[in-house]
This record gives structure tokens, sequence and C-alpha cells, in this order.
């Protein structure tokens, strides 16, 4: 599937398209904020009432974007919300705008949404095939989760947060030759993140071992497989070229609940496969262990500190594959110690592993590259 990433940039012709005269009074309405939910290939769209409004536009346009003439718009009178079935695999980008006699309000929200009849957690589900980014062996890059984002580091790929990370960020990034990969967290639950309230309490686990804040996810839930998605969706909104979804693991914890290791393949190869389907990039991040089960699944590793805890060797078939090892160890030593940190070079470097020497917090405080 050939698709063009930068999905601003069809949000900034939606925009473009539908401006009318009316639309210099528009700060007299506001936007109403819409909800796609889908079950199969039903599809339904519901927006908040926006006082002093008397009817709402809806927009939509094919995903892929297949030019400005591709833009439609339904007038749906003064309903709030509507539903239409369609068909597996249809793909769309939709909005909504408040109207009245003498104005027109900004746009809702832009949401994507891929419909899809099949079973969405599938561990017998074979890869999706397609045109995205996908990284080279050895490639430069620099990994920050935390604080302003350094934006200078001679590396050509960046691993950012999506949460946190702004499309503006992210474009002055790409603008500068850079490619940005978003991380989020599709094995656990964070009580920081915006769309914390859609998680059901029965799908919150046990906490992470060291992190008090998050809890795991009971990866075998359909809702749980359709935030995810909605994830997915907004790295697409905001430009990114990629994603790094974080606990992929929680078979091999004690998340609280019964998740085998099948079920775990099933839920890793849904979030590649859906990544896919969207034209991005994906890395395996945790769950070494499946790593020949999956490695046709993923475009690159994230591994932490596997030359400390002696398991790169588990990771040299990405390599072979001709897909990168990003690898970050947080050892002390490794910085203190000349000896030791051109040792661990030497070795990474052998096998053509992408290290940093970083500070457990990714918060660019400290920072060394062995390549």
């Amino acid at each position: 599937m050939r698709t063009n990433n930068n999905v601003m940039q069809i949000v900034l012709m939606l925009f473009l398209l539908s401006i009318n005269s009316s639309l210099a009074l528009a700060d007299e309405l506001k936007p109403p904020a819409i909800l796609v939910t889908q079950d199969g290939t039903k599809v339904s769209v519901t927006w908040s009432s926006v006082p002093n409004a008397s009817g709402y536009q809806l927009f939509y346009a094919p995903f892929p974007f297949t030019g400005p003439e591709s833009i439609k718009s339904v007038d749906m009178g003064n309903t709030t919300s509507g539903s239409i079935e369609l068909w597996d695999g249809a793909a769309f980008i939709v909005a909504v705008k408040a109207h009245n006699d003498t104005n027109s309000s900004d746009f809702s929200n832009i949401e994507l949404f891929i419909l899809s009849k099949a079973p969405l957690l599938d561990p017998d589900a074979p890869p999706v095939t397609g045109d995205w980014y996908k990284p080279p062996v050895a490639i430069t890059w620099q990994w920050q989760l935390k604080g302003e984002v350094n934006t200078n580091h001679p590396a050509k790929l960046y691993d950012i947060d999506l949460f946190n990370s702004s499309p503006s960020l992210i474009n002055t990034l790409k603008a500068s030759g850079k490619k940005v990969i978003c991380y989020f967290s599709a094995g656990s639950f964070e009580d920081s993140r915006e769309d914390k309230d859609k998680f059901k309490a029965a799908e919150l686990g046990n906490t992470l071992v060291d992190k008090p804040d998050e809890r795991w996810l009971d990866i075998r839930s359909h809702n749980v497989a359709e935030i995810m998605i909605s994830r997915l969706n907004l790295a697409l909104l905001k430009g990114c070229d990629g994603v790094e979804p974080d606990n992929m693991d929680a078979y091999a914890n004690n998340s609280g609940f019964d998740i085998s290791a099948r079920d775990q393949l099933a839920f890793n190869k849904f979030i590649a496969n859906e990544a896919h389907k969207r034209g991005l990039s994906v890395g395996l991040k945790n769950d070494i262990e499946q790593t020949p089960d999956l490695i046709n699944y993923f475009d690159f590793s994230v591994n932490e500190q596997c030359h400390e805890f002696h398991e790169c060797n588990m990771l040299t078939g990405f390599i072979a594959n001709g897909k990168p090892v990003l690898n970050a160890e947080y050892q002390q030593s490794y910085l203190d110690n000349p000896v030791e940190r051109q040792a661990l070079c030497d070795s990474s470097n052998g096998a053509q592993f992408s290290t940093l020497i970083l500070p457990k917090e990714l918060d660019d405080s400290q920072r060394f590259s062995c390549f």
C-alpha cells in the first residue's frame, strides 16, 4: 500500500477547499468535537452539539488521498450523529463543521478510520506488504522521550513521544531531512495520557516493575485494540514516519492476566499490520524471545541494554534481514570508563548495531553515539 505519510497536508487541503466568506466570523461558533467508532464494516460518527448552530456539515475524503476532487461533504441537518455500512478495508478521513444562517465554525478534530470485518487479533495473521519508510542498517538515531526535544543532533532518525510532540516539531525535524518515529505504550496503561478514560477497569492489570504509574493492559481486549488503532491514526495525522510501540511482552511478565505466548503474537502482529496499513514503519520493542516469529512483521528493533544483559545475539536476525537494531545502553561505566566504552562500541559496530549510551530517563541530559 503506497500512502502519503504527511496527512497534515491533506488536512490543510481540506481546510482550504472548504473556506468560504462566512469564515471571517468563525469564532462566533465553536467547532464540534467528533468521535468515530466502528463495528466491523459499520462506521458511526457522533459530534458535540454547538450552541447557536442550526446545522452541521460532514466532510470526508478517501485515504490514501487521491486529490482535491475526492473531498466530499454531506449536509447533516441538525442531527449530531450518522452511521453507514461500508466495506472491508474502507479508509476515510472525516471532519465536521457547524453552521447557522450567517456563520460557520472551524473544523472539528480530524479523524481517520480503516475498517476491517476480519478478526482483529489473530496469531496466524500474515504480514501486510507494501511501501513505507524502512530504515537501513546502522542508521544514526536519537531517542528522547522527556523534556524539550533537542533537534540539533546529527542523527538521521529521531524517536520521540507521540502524545507530547506537536505536528510542528515533527515537521521541523522532517524538514531538516530527519525521519521521525513516534513512541507510545501499546501494552501498558499510563494515567497521564489524553486517552486514558477510554480504557475499562477490567483491562488494567498489575503495576509494571519500576514504573508505579503504569499498569499492564489486557492485550486480548478488542477495546484495547481499538484504542491502539486510534493511537496509530494519531501518529499518521501528526506526520510521523513510523512508531515505536512499547511494552510488547506482557505474556512474559506478571501482568495480572492469563496472557499466552500466542496472545502476544496475535497482538504484536496486529500492531505491526495496522501500522503498515497506514503506511507507518514499526519497530519491535521488548519481546526479544519471539523475534523469529515477528521479524517479518517489523521494520526495525528498539532494544535496551542488550550488551549489558548479553542478549545481542538474539537480535542479529534483524541485521541479517537488512533491518536496523536501535540499541540504548544505560550503564554509567560506559560513560565513565573509556576502555569499557570502546569495547562496547567495537562490539556494537562489529554487529552493525546503532548503539547510543543514554540516561535511563531519556531526557537528553547526556548522550554518546558509538558511530
